[in-house]
């Protein structure tokens, strides 16, 4: 057994001395702040992180390493591969801990000794498969978290039934104190890859966005099979689908409360360097169990408040004007779908939202509540209505892709329906009431996508699913 590896990659993939790194770290970190927002979620069970040179690929990385710095564990295991080839089954390097400029990182030796044990996980030389998808993840963990032990995984071919028990092992890891780092960068796309599926032009950009969000929404399904289908279907040059693979696995095994994932950044090479002949996509994915997306009382009723401010100040001037609201906790700059209901008794006067969480909550707050007041296409404006008019939030998670219509909980689902430009959204509270079973509910979903009340039966219709905190005034 080696005591210390030490690792190569410091001077080539990442600055060789430790205040150069820091600094480039302090740099990266900051960066990220300045790209998604300073909110960060607590209670994550694990992160899809990327590996390229720590330069490129870094400050995606650090959106979900920021994670960690504000809520530390104990134990990370870092789910990565071998590029130019590994053992069958799932390696564990012959190491008490790895050196990088900034430092040690000791490894868990105890949690790697009891997954020695079972298959398909054995112990292996660490020359036979040292490799960049775990050793680029240690400068930003010590970084992020300089107390953690680490668990080095090197994740090979496994079949259905070795990935099965593998990742059974791997959820008896799972818990407070232990988090999942799964590293692998999204699309390798030019000639150098020997993918090059669409030209180098002026929409290049956005078809790889295109291509890495399909990607990403299939590892939202947390359903390793219908992930490793997409890989298919696309032919996407994802390197760690073994790792992706094992860690949705490993998931679906866990149980416990339902898990969303969230996409915490996005960036390509091509986007850094402006050379889109060779770029390599970098995505950083965060997951979470669905109270991680809850509202504490002082969000929800600020958001309240500058939704009836709002409708106030349109009703009093007819000037449709945003108010925001009197405090803005760190909670309301996170992106997360929304939506705003108008009500006055059991009578809907207007309903908007906006699904995909692209503004933060405490702008689409106020900015659904005038759209739901003067856009809803069903309904007049509200402009003439007299009386009290109640209002109702509905906070979304991310949406989760379904394989089949069975994965949908009545009374505790949303759902939203897609087949090309046809799409259908209903929130969960939209069966409260009416006793509906999932098929009626289903059913009135296709109906609202305008595919005929049986069209979530379509085989070439995706069904996403996703949950809702729903508050309203007077509660």
């Amino acid at each position: 057994m080696q005591a210390m590896h030490v690792s190569p990659f410091g001077g080539t993939w990442y600055p060789g001395g430790c205040e150069e790194l820091e600094r480039l770290l302090e740099d990266l970190f900051a960066r990220s702040v300045e790209r998604t927002g300073p909110f960060l979620r607590d209670g994550a069970l694990g992160f899809v992180v990327p590996h390229a040179g720590v330069e490129y690929s870094g400050c995606v990385a650090a959106a979900a390493y920021r994670h960690l710095q504000r809520h530390p564990a104990q134990r990370a295991v870092v789910l990565g591969f071998a590029h130019r080839g590994g053992p069958a089954g799932v390696a564990i390097p012959d190491v008490d801990g790895y050196a990088t400029p900034l430092g040690e990182v000791r490894t868990d030796r105890e949690a790697m000794a009891r997954l020695a044990a079972r298959q398909p996980f054995r112990e292996v030389p660490e020359q036979r498969i040292c490799d960049h998808s775990v050793e680029i993840q240690l400068p930003l963990l010590q970084w992020a978290a300089p107390q953690m032990q680490v668990v080095p995984l090197f994740v090979g071919h496994l079949d259905g039934p070795a990935r099965d028990a593998a990742a059974e092992a791997l959820a008896g890891l799972c818990g407070p104190g232990t988090v999942f780092l799964v590293s692998s960068d999204l699309t390798h796309f030019g000639r150098a890859f020997g993918y090059q599926p669409f030209a180098v032009d002026s929409a290049v950009s956005a078809r790889l966005e295109e291509l890495d969000r399909g990607v990403m929404e299939a590892a939202a399904s947390l359903d390793a099979e219908m992930f490793l289908a997409a890989i298919r279907e696309s032919s996407a040059t994802v390197c760690g689908v073994a790792p992706i693979s094992l860690w949705l696995r490993t998931l679906e095994t866990a149980g416990g409360e339902e898990v969303f994932q969230q996409t915490l950044d996005y960036q390509t090479s091509g986007e850094i360097t402006g050379d889109y002949d060779h770029t390599v996509s970098y995505g950083a994915l965060g997951y979470f169990r669905a109270p991680s997306f809850c509202l504490d009382a002082q969000a929800r009723a600020l958001l309240l408040e500058s939704a009836q401010a709002t409708l106030a100040h349109l009703r009093a001037t007819n000037d449709p004007k945003a108010v925001p609201q009197s405090a803005t906790p760190e909670s309301l700059a996170q992106r997360l779908g929304v939506f705003v209901g108008l009500h006055q008794g059991k009578r809907l006067l207007g309903c908007v939202g906006n699904p995909t969480g692209r503004d933060s909550l405490a702008v689409s707050v106020p900015e659904m509540t005038l759209r739901a007041a003067l856009e809803d296409p069903r309904f007049p404006t509200v402009l003439g209505v007299e009386g009290p008019i109640e209002i109702e939030i509905s906070v979304l998670s991310p949406a989760k892709p379904v394989r089949n219509a069975s994965r949908f909980r009545i009374g505790e689902h949303g759902a939203c329906l897609d087949l090309g430009s046809r799409r259908g959204l209903l929130l969960p509270q939209v069966a409260a009431g009416r006793e509906w079973t999932r098929e009626q509910f289903l059913g009135a979903l296709s109906m609202k996508a305008g595919m005929g009340s049986q069209g979530y039966k379509n085989p070439r219709a995706r069904l996403s699913v996703f949950r809702a905190q729903v508050f309203a005034t007077g509660e």
